[in-house]
């Protein structure tokens, strides 16, 4: 209960009230019996100095005028009690007759009586037991002189303080009243003013519980200008504040998060105990882990499988910055994983941040390049070689032998043609890639473009006594085409055909019509292609089996320039094939007209 300040400003009221009474009543009990016994004292003073001690120290000789003593007193009238007592401490005259010849020792305090008889004049306040009761008197006691100014007796006075204490207790039973009486407002003013106080203080508490929970449409109600108040209104404004500041900080992380999610570049964070604390789904797509499977297995587990260079052990030992890059083969891929440390509020390394690039395409275009350069240098060296030998052959003296000379000028002049062959496809790929071909599209019949490319070749095929059988159920197949380029496609297609197919064998052209699309199919018999080549036959120079493809006059660039042409074409081309038993080649060109001539 004492945990609320509600209560703690109720007891502290309370305290405060019951303290403040207490010492009060105290005090006023106090004094008003100190004035009362003071009365008392002043009227038996004044009885005994203006009434008994002058009338009885004018009679002289106490014990010898004991009567006119008595007289005396019996004519005081007072309810005090007076006792006259000679110097044999014996009681000569007294207001109660019991008294009388006894010795004052006996009924009053021994002290006080010797403080009368040596000159003084004393009081003392003392309890009389009286049958079951108990009295409270006051006893004072004055000296009585003689003429010649001895001390002869000494007269005691004692009053009855009964209806002064009965008012104190009266008045003390009216203040303990009182005090109960101010102690319960002050615990219903307490409970009003600490709800006043603490009401806004639980409203805010209430609603800052409601903020922790991630609900913050929370408005605190103003209901007074005073530090509440003001506590109200800070409250409110830090609730703006913070809305503000969260809605621009989940803004900034949705859009972080988006930028993670969807980057093409794999992250991961990793702390320093090794727990990856964050990896986007490039990066568990390229490390061909799951979620599940990053967040449990420790990081140097797997990535040490992978390079041990870039776990946080070795990095620790041979790599103190943690910055640096190293590549990573996953299965047929090759990532580039650049890495550098973040750090805490202190500045201190508080894990590793990893970005994985994947380089296979810029390291097989690498490769491309670099074959393509040893090719083309092949392929120009081998004719140039013949050329310059025989030339040499020539010079020296063969010139004089006109069959060997036409021998040799005819090889001469079929390696220049091959060198020119290269070079004219070389100069037309160029020109595709660098989209600078004048296409010459228009409306062509794709049935009667497969006839003329099967009619050029027939003759080729038959020399190989190979059968070439075009079958379409398609009279006429108009589209929007480059009928050369369409051609120069079948024809290479064909001529692979035949170069590729033994003596004897079959070539088929399939040509048909799905929905508005063309499909050319041209299949053989042939020795098929492993099923490793197959990815790669649009490479440029890329040869199955090189020497024998050489030996065959082929470039490797006819695949290349087909693929552009048709996909200029908004088209497909791809090959199937089945290693020793044959190859199909499919053409898919669309058949409608386009709104635009498209330029390369």
């Amino acid at each position: 209960m004492f945990r609320s300040i509600r209560w703690k400003f109720i007891t502290i009221y309370f305290l405060l009230v019951f303290i403040a009474m207490v010492i009060v009543g105290v005090f006023i009990i106090q004094q008003f019996e100190g004035y009362h016994l003071g009365v008392v004292s002043e009227n038996l003073t004044r009885i005994a100095r203006l009434n008994l001690l002058p009338n009885v120290e004018k009679i002289g000789d106490l014990d010898a005028n004991r009567k006119e003593i008595q007289d005396i007193i019996g004519k005081a009238s007072i309810n005090e009690e007076i006792i006259v007592v000679n110097r044999n401490f014996k009681i000569i005259a007294s207001s109660n007759d019991s008294l009388l010849d006894r010795n004052i020792v006996d009924i009053v305090d021994e002290q006080l009586i010797t403080d009368g008889f040596l000159g003084q004049i004393a009081e003392k306040d003392s309890l009389i037991k009286n049958r079951d009761t108990v009295i409270n008197v006051k006893n004072m006691v004055f000296p009585i002189k003689a003429a010649n100014g001895d001390i002869q007796g000494v007269l005691y006075l004692r009053s009855d303080l009964s209806d002064i204490y009965a008012t104190l207790r009266k008045s003390t039973i009216i203040l303990t009243q009182a005090t109960v009486l101010a102690l319960l407002i002050t615990v219903v003013l307490g409970f009003l003013i600490a709800r006043s106080v603490t009401e806004p203080i639980t409203d805010v508490t209430v609603k800052a519980a409601k903020m922790a929970k991630g609900d913050f449409d929370q408005v605190v109600e103003v209901k007074s200008d005073d530090e509440i108040g003001q506590l109200a209104n800070m409250f409110n404004y830090l609730t703006e504040k913070l809305k503000d500041t969260l809605s621009e900080i989940s803004s900034e992380k949705s859009k972080m998060e988006t930028i993670l999610n969807y980057m093409a570049d794999g992250l991961i964070a990793v702390n320093l105990q090794g727990e990856v604390i964050h990896a986007n789904p490039s990066a568990r797509r390229m490390l061909s882990l799951s979620r599940d499977a990053l967040i449990q297995e420790p990081y140097d587990d797997f990535i040490g499988e992978l390079n041990k260079k870039l776990t946080l052990a070795y990095l620790d030992e041979h790599n103190p910055d943690w910055m640096g890059s190293e590549i990573l083969r996953v299965n047929d891929s090759i990532y580039q994983a650049n890495f550098a440390p973040f750090k805490d509020e202190k500045g201190d390394k508080a894990g590793i941040v990893m970005v994985l690039q994947d380089i296979t395409e810029r390291q097989k275009l690498d490769n491309m390049r670099k074959e393509f350069v040893a090719n083309v240098s092949h392929e120009l060296k081998t004719p140039l070689t013949s050329i310059k030998s025989y030339t040499e052959t020539l010079l020296e003296g063969a010139l004089e032998n006109r069959e060997m000379a036409e021998q040799f000028l005819r090889v001469i002049n079929s390696e220049a043609d091959r060198m020119a062959r290269l070079v004219r496809d070389l100069l037309q790929l160029s020109s595709l890639d660098y989209k600078q071909v004048k296409w010459n599209k228009k409306d062509a019949d794709l049935v009667q473009i497969v006839k003329n490319s099967v009619f050029k070749l027939d003759m080729t095929a038959k020399n190989k006594k190979q059968k070439m059988t075009l079958i379409t159920s398609e009279d006429k197949m108009m589209g929007y085409f480059d009928s050369d380029r369409i051609e120069q496609v079948i024809l290479n297609v064909l001529t692979n055909a035949i170069k590729y197919t033994p003596d004897g064998g079959e070539i088929k052209v399939f040509l048909e019509r799905v929905d508005n699309q063309s499909i050319v199919r041209v299949r053989d018999n042939g020795i098929g292609i492993p099923k490793e080549d197959l990815p790669r036959l649009f490479e440029r120079f890329y040869r199955v089996d090189k020497a024998r493809s050489r030996e065959m006059g082929g470039t490797g660039l006819g695949l290349s320039i087909a693929k552009q042409i048709i996909e200029a074409h908004e088209g497909r081309i791809w090959i199937e094939s089945v290693y020793g038993e044959g190859t199909e080649v499919i053409i898919q060109l669309p058949l409608e007209e386009k709104a635009c001539v498209m330029g390369i």
